[in-house]
C-alpha cells in the first residue's frame, strides 16, 4: 500500500483530532468497542468510491452549531453539475428565492430519539444527531427502528439555524444515512391477532382471567399526530384488516417508543408486540396499549402465524389507569363545544393534498401558505417537532385535512385545516436557502386561546389577523422579547386584555367540555373543523394610518359644496363670503361609523411639535384631546408611554377647502375646488379608556384613586388595579439636609444616596399661559446669544413647603408639605411665586398642567434640597426691576417628572389651612354675565362655557399680526392668515347669554376640539369693547383653552361648521330693554304695522356694486366679473302691545315679511335684474337716503303693496338684536303717545324703539293666533297682579 501523501496525512491528522473530541469508544457488552475512526473511514471510503474526500473536513455538532450562521447544505458524493442541477430545480416554485449554498463538511454522529435515564419527560418523539460535543434535532424522511442510537455518516444533509441567533437549529437528512456498524437482525416467527379478532377483543366485556400481552398486525390505516399533554407524550395509530373496513386503534405512550412516529407510513402493514387493552375512564372507549416491551415490526407473512382467538380471549385484561395521563387531556385543556347559531353553517369537506410550502405566513399560529393558493392550518395539532422542515420550498402530502372556503370575509386563501384525525407528511426538503423561525413552545398566546375558547377556524382566523397586526404595530415601543403577547397567572399581557373580552363577546357560553378522544376514536367524525360559517369580523382594530386615511375617504364620499350652505341663504352671497364660508367644516365619526365597528388602539404620546396629546404606533400619530366626564382636566402623566384601547370615541375630521366658486349657483361644478385637505384628530372621554400596558416604572401616584375626582368614583376595581402598581408602599423620608457637596445643578448623581434619592417640591398653579414662541436669555448665556425664538410656555405657581428629599421616585408621599404648621415665620419663604418656563422636552407636561391644581416636581437622581432655588433666576435686570416685585424664573429641566397631586377643590379644610392659600384665588374664572357686564373692568379675562356656534369671518383690518404670528405663518397652517374663527360661547345649552370669542387662524393650528357642543375654559382672553358697544373676546399669544366636556354624540348635522341653535323663547319688546346686551335670539308674537323701506338690487359677486343688464357697473377700475348677486332689505315696524321695533330684514326674509310666493319672489326679483336696483320708501322712513324712482312700475307695485292693507298682519318673528343698527339708539326716557282705537283716544307711555334682525317669520293660524294671546293675556295679567300686591 502506498505512503499517503503529506495532504493525505494532514487530512487523517485532523480525522483522528475530530474523532478523540467528538467520537470516542463506547463500551459495548462485550468489553470496549473498537474506535470508531477505523469503521468511520472505511465507511466513508466506500461512499466516495475509495479515495478519501480531502476537499472535506469533519465537523462536529457544537462547531457546527457555533460556526454555521446562515443555512447550508453539504453533498459528500455529488459532483458540481449535479449540485447545480439540484438547486436550479429548487428554485422552480420560488424563482426569486436562492438555493442552499454548498459547504464542504463531514457529519457523523448518532441517531437518537433524546431519551436520557433520568430525564424521560424531555421525551418530545423528535429525532437527534448526536456526537462527543453536543445534540441537535434533525429531520428525516425515512426512518428506520434500528437506526436508533447507532453511528452513521450523513452524506447529504442541509443544517438551518434559527432566525434568532442566540438559539440552535437543526439539521435536514436530505439522503438516507449510512451505518457505520451492521444493524440489528429481526425476530424469527411471532404470534399474532388480525384487527377482525382484535376488535371483537374491544368490543367485548369477557371477565379477565389472567394478564396476558397481545400482538396485532394490519394495515397502518390512519396515523394521528403527537400530543404531549402534562409533559407526556403520546400518539395514537389505527391498523386496518388486510381484507376489510374493520380497524382497531393503538396508542403509544412509552418513550422508548415515540420514535415509530417518524418510521410508520400509511398504507403500509405493520407487527406490534406486547399490547394490553385499557379503556377511558369518562367515555368508555377502549383501545390497544403499548407495554415497555412493545415492538414495532414490518409484517411479513412468512414471519407471523395467527393466534387463536380463544386464547386470546382468555387472556384480555383492561388496564383503564394505564391512559392515567393521556385522560387528562380533556381535563386540562377544559375546552367547550359552540352552540348552535341561527345563521346557517356549511360542512367541510375531508381531502388529500400534495403541495409546496411556499410561504410562511404566521408559524407562532400555525398557518402556511401552500402554492401560492391554499393556506395550510396545523393550529388544532400540536407541532411537538416545532415545524422543523416545513420550509419555504418543502413538499408536504396532507390527509384527511379538512377544506374550508371563504371562512373569514377578509381572509384571501381557502383554507386546509388538519385535526387530530389529520396526517401531514413531509415529502421533500426544501432546497432553498431560506430561514427557520420555530414557534413558541410556551406562552403562545395563539394557541392558548383557540384551546381556551374553542375557537372554530373563522374566529381563529379573525383572532390571529387581530394579534398580528396588533405586535406589527406596537412591538418597536416595547422591546423585542414580546412583552405584548407574553402573560402569567399574575400578570396578564396586552394582547391578552385586548384580545379576551372580544372573544367573551363572540363566542357563546359552552356546556359541554370538548372529547378530544371522541374526535380521534369515534366511528363517525366529529371535530371542531366539521361545520363552519363565513365569518363577518365583529370589530376591527387597523393602524393609526389606515384609520386617518379611511377617516379621510369617508368625510370626503359624496361630499359637495352645497351641504355646507342653506340654498337660501347661499343664493344671496357675493363672492368672497361664499367660498369663506366654505373654507373650514367637520366631520364626525364613531366607532359605529366603521364596518366592522373600528376601536382604537395606540400610545399616549405628546407631539414635539405642538405639545398636544396624541395616539401613535409604527405606521403613524393622531392628536387626541382627552376629557373627563366630571369634568375635571386630564392630568395622568404616568399614562405617557402607555398603550390604550378605546372602544368609545368621536373622530373628527377637519375639512379645508380653497376655492373660487364665481357664486351659488355654480357649487355643483367641483371645477373650482383648487384645494382640498384635512386635519383627523380623536377625542374621547378618559372613563372610555383602558389601559393595556404601562411602561415599566411609570406607574405613578397620580394614577390612584386620589388624583381624580373621576377615578375616585370609578367602580370597577379591575380597572384601578391597572393604575396602581401592586407593590408600591410608603417609602421613608429621608433626612432633609441639603447636601452642601452637590454639583449646582444636581443632573446626575454624584454619591451613592443621589443614584437612587430624589428631590420634590410640591406647588399650585395660579396661571397658565398658551404656547408660543419667546425670546429668553437664560442665565450664563451672552448677550446676543440664545436669541432665536424657540416654542414655550409659561405658568405661575405658588410653591407649597419646602423641597423634600425621598428615598425613591416611586412614591412620594401623600402631600406632607400640607401638614406643615407654617410657624416660625417662614410663610413668605414656603409660599412664594415662582414663573415657570417651559421649553424643549418639557413641553410635554404642557396637555397636564391646569388651573388650580396641585402638581410636584420630582428630580430623579438628586439629593440636593437648593436644586430648584440654584436654578432660580429674575426675568429682568434687578436695576429695572425689584426682586419683591416679580417672582423668580424656574427654567424646567428635561429631566424633571411632574406628578398631579389633587385639585384645590378636593383638599380638606386642615390642608387649606395649612396652604393660608389668598383670598379670591377661586374668583379668576369668571362667569359669562360678568365679563358681559357693564361693571367689569378687567382686560385680561377667563371663563367657561359651551360652544353653540362656530363661524369662519374675515379678520378685522385694523389689526396687525404680532412677531409670533407672522412666524408662526411662515410654517403653514391649513387656514389662510387672513380668517378668523368666531366662537359663540353660552353659559349652558339654551342659555339667552352668548359670549363671543375671535381667534386668528394661526393660532387654530394645534388647537383641537372646538367644536358646537364642547365645553370650553378659555384662559387669558382679552376683552374688548366694539365701537357699537358689544364686548367680546380675543384670542392672544398668552391665551390658552381646554376642553372640559365633549360634545354629545348625537349632533344633527355634523358635517355643518355650527351647531343646532336652541329654540328661541317667547317674549314681550317690552321686557327686552334690561337685556339686550346679552339676549342672542328670541321670539315675538307682534303685529307688523309697516314697511318702513324695501330695497331690491342685483351686486356683482366680487366688488358688491350694481349689476345690470348681465355686467358689473363699476368703471374704474373696470370689474371682470360676469356674476350677480340678488339681495334684498327691507325695515319694517312692529309692535305686540307692549312696545314697539323696527326690524331689518335681509334676502328670503323680505319675501315672508311681504307674503310672497316662492314663484312672486322669483318673478318679481327678475324683473329687477334689468334695472339692477328698486328702492322706495314710505311713511316716516322718508329721507333714510333710498332712492326712489317714481315711474318705475316695479316701484309702483312695491309701494301698493307696501300700502296694502294685507301686509299689516300678525306674524311670530325670531329675532336677534342688531348690534350693528345704522343709527346707534341711545337710552332714552319714556315718551307719551296717543293712540287711537274709532273714535276713543289712549295716552300711554312708550320706550324707544328697539333695533332688531329679523331670523325668522311665521304665519300665525288662527287657531294658533288665540292660544298664543290667551297665553299672552294670561302672563300679563299674572304680572300685573304681582305689580298690584307689591
Amino acid at each position: 500500500m502506498a505512503e499517503p501523501s503529506a495532504a493525505e496525512q494532514r487530512w487523517l491528522q485532523a480525522a483522528r483530532d475530530f474523532a478523540r473530541r467528538a467520537l470516542p469508544a463506547r463500551e459495548g457488552p462485550d468489553g470496549p468497542e473498537p474506535p470508531p475512526l477505523d469503521a468511520v473511514l472505511r465507511c466513508l471510503r466506500s461512499a466516495v468510491g475509495g479515495d478519501l474526500p480531502l476537499g472535506y473536513s469533519f465537523i462536529s455538532i457544537s462547531d457546527l452549531q457555533r460556526q454555521q450562521c446562515m443555512p447550508c447544505c453539504s453533498h459528500l458524493t455529488w459532483s458540481t453539475n449535479e449540485f447545480k442541477e439540484w438547486a436550479h430545480q429548487g428554485q422552480g416554485a420560488l424563482p426569486m428565492q436562492s438555493a442552499l449554498p454548498r459547504t464542504y463538511l463531514i457529519l457523523v454522529g448518532y441517531l437518537t430519539d433524546g431519551r436520557q435515564e433520568d430525564k424521560e419527560k424531555l421525551v418530545d418523539g423528535c429525532l437527534y444527531v448526536k456526537d462527543n460535543t453536543g445534540i441537535i434535532p434533525c429531520e428525516l424522511l425515512y426512518f428506520q427502528l434500528e437506526w436508533l442510537d447507532s453511528l452513521f455518516l450523513f452524506p447529504s444533509w442541509s443544517y438551518i439555524p434559527q432566525t434568532d441567533q442566540s438559539a440552535t437549529g437543526y439539521v435536514e437528512i436530505l439522503v438516507d444515512p449510512v451505518p457505520v456498524n451492521l444493524p440489528k437482525e429481526v425476530p424469527d416467527s411471532i404470534p399474532v391477532t388480525y384487527p377482525v379478532s382484535a376488535e371483537l377483543l374491544l368490543t367485548s366485556r369477557i371477565p379477565c382471567k389472567k394478564r396476558s400481552k397481545l400482538t396485532v398486525a394490519g394495515e397502518l390505516a390512519r396515523l394521528g399526530p403527537l400530543l404531549c399533554i402534562h409533559h407526556k407524550t403520546f400518539f395514537f395509530l389505527f391498523l386496518k384488516c388486510f381484507t376489510s373496513a374493520v380497524w382497531v386503534p393503538v396508542l403509544v405512550q412509552k418513550p422508548n417508543q415515540l420514535a415509530w412516529h417518524h418510521i410508520l407510513q400509511l398504507g403500509r402493514s405493520y407487527t406490534i408486540t406486547g399490547l394490553s387493552i385499557s379503556s377511558l375512564k369518562k367515555s368508555g372507549q377502549r383501545m390497544f396499549v403499548t407495554g415497555v416491551s412493545s415492538c414495532l415490526l414490518p409484517y411479513c407473512a412468512e414471519q407471523v402465524r395467527e393466534q387463536p382467538l380463544d386464547s386470546a380471549l382468555q387472556g384480555e385484561s383492561t388496564e383503564s389507569s394505564s391512559l392515567e395521563t393521556a385522560e387528562q387531556l380533556s381535563d386540562s385543556l377544559e375546552l367547550g363545544v359552540e352552540e348552535e347559531r341561527p345563521r346557517s353553517t356549511k360542512e367541510s369537506k375531508i381531502i388529500s393534498y400534495v403541495g409546496t410550502v411556499t410561504e410562511i405566513l404566521n408559524v407562532q399560529a400555525g398557518l402556511f401558505l401552500l402554492d401560492n393558493k391554499v393556506c395550510l392550518c396545523l393550529a388544532y395539532q400540536q407541532l411537538l417537532n416545532s415545524a422543523r422542515g416545513l420550509r419555504p420550498g418543502a413538499c408536504v402530502e396532507l390527509m384527511d385535512v379538512h377544506l374550508l372556503q371563504k371562512p373569514l370575509v377578509s381572509f384571501p386563501f381557502i383554507v386546509l385545516g388538519a385535526c387530530l384525525s389529520s396526517t401531514v407528511v413531509l415529502k421533500s426538503f426544501s432546497r432553498l436557502s431560506t430561514p427557520y423561525q420555530p414557534p413558541a413552545s410556551s406562552g403562545n398566546l395563539y394557541l392558548q386561546l383557540l384551546f381556551r375558547y374553542n375557537l372554530d377556524m373563522p374566529l381563529y382566523l379573525w383572532l390571529v389577523s387581530l394579534l398580528e397586526t396588533f405586535e406589527e404595530r406596537f412591538s418597536c415601543f416595547f422591546g423585542r422579547h414580546r412583552p405584548l403577547l407574553r402573560s402569567t397567572h399574575r400578570n396578564t399581557g396586552a394582547a391578552e386584555k385586548f384580545l379576551v373580552p372580544l372573544l367573551q363577546a363572540v363566542v357563546p357560553d359552552r356546556e359541554e367540555a370538548r372529547d378530544i378522544y371522541n374526535e380521534i376514536l369515534a366511528k363517525v367524525h366529529q371535530c371542531p373543523l366539521q361545520k363552519y360559517m363565513t365569518l363577518n369580523p365583529p370589530c376591527q382594530a387597523p393602524s393609526l394610518s389606515a384609520v386617518c386615511r379611511v377617516a379621510e375617504q369617508k368625510s370626503w364620499e359624496g361630499f359637495s359644496p352645497s351641504q355646507l350652505l342653506s340654498p337660501l341663504e347661499a343664493q344671496h352671497m357675493g363672492t368672497q363670503e361664499l367660498n369663506r364660508r366654505l373654507t373650514w367644516s367637520y366631520y364626525t365619526l364613531s366607532a359605529g361609523s366603521f364596518q366592522p365597528r373600528l376601536i382604537l388602539l395606540g400610545v399616549l404620546r405628546v407631539s414635539s411639535r405642538s405639545s398636544s396629546l396624541q395616539l401613535q404606533d409604527k405606521s403613524s400619530t393622531l392628536p387626541c384631546v382627552i376629557a373627563h366626564k366630571d369634568g375635571s382636566p386630564f392630568t395622568h402623566t404616568a399614562l405617557l408611554g402607555s398603550l390604550l384601547q378605546v372602544e368609545n370615541y368621536q373622530l373628527i375630521v377637519e375639512r379645508f377647502l380653497q376655492t373660487d366658486f364665481p357664486s351659488w349657483e355654480h357649487l355643483e361644478n367641483l371645477e373650482h375646488v383648487r384645494e382640498k385637505k384635512n386635519s383627523v384628530y380623536v377625542q374621547f372621554y378618559f372613563e372610555d379608556v383602558q389601559v393595556l400596558h404601562t411602561v415599566e416604572g411609570q406607574i405613578q401616584k397620580c394614577l390612584r384613586s386620589g388624583s381624580s375626582s373621576s377615578l375616585r368614583k370609578k367602580d370597577d376595581s379591575s380597572f384601578t388595579s391597572e393604575l396602581e402598581a401592586p407593590e408600591a408602599k410608603m417609602l421613608k423620608l429621608e433626612d432633609p439636609k441639603p447636601d452642601s457637596h452637590r454639583d449646582e445643578n444636581c443632573q446626575g448623581g454624584q454619591s451613592s444616596t443621589g443614584r437612587t434619592s430624589c428631590v420634590s417640591r410640591l406647588f399650585l398653579v395660579t396661571q397658565k399661559e398658551g404656547l408660543m414662541l419667546r425670546n429668553y436669555q437664560l442665565p450664563g448665556q451672552k448677550v446676543g446669544e440664545g436669541r432665536e425664538l424657540q416654542r414655550s410656555f409659561q405658568a405661575t405657581v405658588l410653591w407649597l413647603g419646602r423641597p423634600q428629599l425621598w428615598s425613591h421616585p416611586r412614591e412620594t408621599g401623600n402631600l406632607p408639605e400640607l401638614e406643615e404648621s407654617g410657624c416660625d415665620g417662614e410663610e413668605s419663604m414656603t409660599r412664594q411665586e415662582a414663573l415657570l418656563l417651559f421649553m424643549g422636552k418639557s413641553l410635554r407636561w404642557f396637555p397636564f398642567l391646569h388651573l388650580d391644581g396641585l402638581y410636584r416636581f420630582i428630580v430623579p437622581c438628586c439629593s440636593d434640597l437648593e436644586v430648584f432655588d440654584k436654578l432660580c433666576f429674575p426675568p429682568v435686570p434687578a436695576k429695572l426691576l425689584s426682586r419683591s416685585s416679580c417672582p423668580l424664573c424656574l427654567p424646567v429641566q428635561d429631566t424633571w417628572h411632574l406628578q398631579h397631586e389633587a385639585w384645590i377643590s378636593c383638599l380638606t379644610e386642615r390642608q387649606l389651612a395649612a396652604m393660608s392659600v389668598q383670598t379670591g384665588m377661586d374668583q379668576r374664572i369668571s362667569s359669562i354675565p360678568e365679563v358681559l357686564s357693564n361693571s367689569f373692568t378687567g382686560s385680561l379675562v377667563s371663563f367657561s362655557g359651551e360652544i353653540v356656534e362656530r363661524t369662519l369671518c374675515a379678520s378685522p383690518k385694523n389689526e396687525k399680526p404680532s412677531v409670533t404670528v407672522s412666524l408662526q405663518k411662515q410654517k403653514g397652517s391649513l387656514l389662510a392668515s387672513g380668517h378668523s374663527v368666531k366662537l359663540s360661547v353660552s353659559v349652558a345649552p339654551g342659555s339667552p347669554v352668548v359670549m363671543d370669542v375671535y381667534i386668528a387662524a394661526t393660532y387654530l393650528q394645534h388647537l383641537w376640539g372646538l367644536l358646537p357642543g364642547a365645553k370650553i375654559l378659555f384662559q387669558n382672553l382679552e376683552r374688548k369693547i366694539s365701537r357699537f358697544h358689544n364686548v367680546y373676546c380675543a384670542y392672544i399669544a398668552s391665551s390658552c383653552v381646554s376642553i372640559i366636556s365633549l360634545p354629545a354624540s348625537h349632533l344633527p348635522f355634523p358635517s355643518s361648521p355650527a351647531g343646532e341653535a336652541s329654540s328661541p323663547s317667547l317674549v314681550f319688546l317690552s321686557s327686552l330693554q334690561p337685556h339686550l346686551q346679552n339676549l342672542p335670539q328670541a321670539r315675538i308674537l307682534c303685529h307688523l304695522s309697516c314697511v318702513l323701506t324695501l330695497s331690491l338690487q342685483w351686486v356683482c359677486s366680487l366688488c358688491s356694486s350694481i349689476f345690470k343688464e348681465g355686467r358689473c357697473t363699476r368703471h374704474s377700475p373696470p370689474c371682470p366679473s360676469h356674476t350677480g348677486v340678488r339681495q334684498a332689505s327691507a325695515r319694517v315696524l312692529v309692535e305686540d302691545g307692549t312696545g314697539e321695533a323696527l326690524v331689518l330684514c335681509r334676502n328670503q326674509h323680505v319675501a315672508a315679511m311681504l307674503g310672497l310666493s316662492l314663484l312672486e319672489w322669483e318673478a318679481l326679483q327678475n324683473s329687477v335684474q334689468s334695472r339692477g336696483r328698486v328702492s322706495i320708501e314710505h311713511g316716516e322712513a322718508t329721507g333714510t337716503g333710498c332712492v326712489e324712482e317714481p315711474e318705475d312700475l316695479i316701484a309702483c307695485y312695491l309701494r301698493s303693496l307696501c300700502r296694502s292693507s294685507l301686509i299689516c298682519r300678525p306674524i311670530l318673528l325670531d329675532f336677534s338684536l342688531n348690534r350693528k343698527p345704522s343709527k346707534i339708539l341711545q337710552p332714552a326716557p319714556l315718551q307719551l303717545r296717543n293712540f287711537r282705537c274709532g273714535e276713543v283716544e289712549f295716552v300711554s307711555q312708550v320706550g324707544p324703539r328697539l333695533s332688531l334682525l329679523c331670523l325668522n317669520v311665521e304665519e300665525v293660524e288662527q287657531d294658533a293666533l288665540s292660544y298664543l294671546n290667551s297665553e299672552r293675556i294670561r302672563r300679563t295679567s299674572s304680572h300685573c297682579q304681582v305689580e298690584a300686591t307689591a
